[in-house]
């Protein structure tokens, strides 16, 4: 069994393990054998991986476990003696790696998270490993220069719930990728039961972004909303609002990673709103086949992250309106005389 900390259970993975584990064991006597490669797991997806290594089958001493782990503090990722270290270490006796290449882009290349070094460079498994964007990459996005004032052109993210998770609208300017948050309705601390989010006022919210600034491209993830998307798709047009499934691996996976390498690169930039950090802080990664999403750090947790999904879909409908020619550059006339 191979890439066991990709069998977690959104793709039937602990199902298949259990069943090709209970026929093997029960041939064992004719030879049958099981084992397994991973790379080191994250600890929030219950996946196979981490359902071996916390076995008491291992505990007992019944099933060997095998790893590797480079010794290396987050904090030391950029020493370049350190991470050569740790490589050495995790690597062992394999003289194909190629250590060299490996430190030169753990320590340059800024387009992938650290916490991926961590897990698939060094083999640690640790909680704090999926961390989406670390505090000191979301600040180095900060522009509090330039305003972003009525009548600029701009596309949107919107992130809606009904109950439990918090609903956001955020837009982008076109012509700078600067992130600003139109508006954010989280469930109170001390709600009751019955407690739901305002639709009329996210109703009202959504009318007067269009009217304050030139949308030009609108991404609204449809679940509990649909009716109201398409009701804006007719008020607003249907070249502007357009649905964007986040349960779509494969586009959110590219739109996260685009997102990241925005980053990353000062490519976007935000506007040092604290609900958008908290929910960019907040989101850790999971690793799915397609590449990587952002959830938060379990199914039940209080950490929002609606506003990090906003943002990336604002991102994703800032480029396709830049694709469709609706960026409009104003120019100053010189007049000579």
């Amino acid at each position: 069994m191979d890439e066991v900390h990709h069998w977690v259970s959104s793709n039937g993975g602990p199902d298949f393990y259990q069943t090709l584990k209970r026929n093997i064991e029960k041939t064992t006597k004719a030879g049958s054998r099981w084992v397994c490669t991973t790379n080191a797991y994250n600890p929030n997806e219950d996946s196979v991986a981490q359902i071996i290594h916390e076995s008491e089958m291992v505990a007992q001493g019944y099933w060997l476990y095998d790893c590797l782990e480079g010794s290396i503090a987050l904090e030391d990722l950029r020493d370049a003696e350190k991470v050569r270290a740790a490589l050495i270490e995790a690597y062992g006796d394999a003289s194909w790696a190629d250590i060299e290449g490996l430190t030169r882009t753990i320590l340059f290349d800024r387009t992938t998270p650290d916490s991926t070094y961590c897990r698939f460079y060094f083999n640690q498994i640790a909680e704090s490993s999926d961390g989406w964007m670390s505090k000191a990459e979301w600040d180095a996005c900060l522009d509090e220069e330039d305003a972003i004032i009525p009548g600029d052109q701009v596309a949107c993210g919107f992130d809606g719930s009904i109950r439990g998770d918090a609903t956001g609208l955020v837009a982008i300017r076109l012509r700078d990728a600067k992130l600003f948050v139109i508006g954010v309705w989280e469930r109170p601390e001390n709600a009751p039961d019955d407690w739901e989010v305002d639709v009329l006022a996210v109703e009202a919210a959504v009318a007067e972004t269009f009217r304050r600034y030139r949308v030009e491209w609108f991404y609204a993830d449809p679940p509990y909303w649909q009716e109201n998307i398409g009701r804006w798709a007719i008020e607003h047009g249907d070249d502007i609002v357009y649905e964007f499934w986040t349960n779509k691996p494969t586009r959110m996976a590219q739109a996260v990673e685009r997102f990241r390498t925005a980053a990353m690169v000062n490519d976007l930039k935000h506007d040092g709103d604290h609900h958008l950090t908290r929910h960019v802080l907040n989101a850790v990664t999971r690793e799915v086949p397609q590449g990587l999403l952002i959830q938060k750090d379990s199914p039940r947790s209080k950490r929002k992250i609606d506003l990090a999904v906003c943002s990336v879909l604002a991102l994703e409908a800032r480029a396709d309106a830049i694709s469709d020619g609706r960026l409009k550059i104003r120019r100053s006339r010189v007049v000579g005389f």
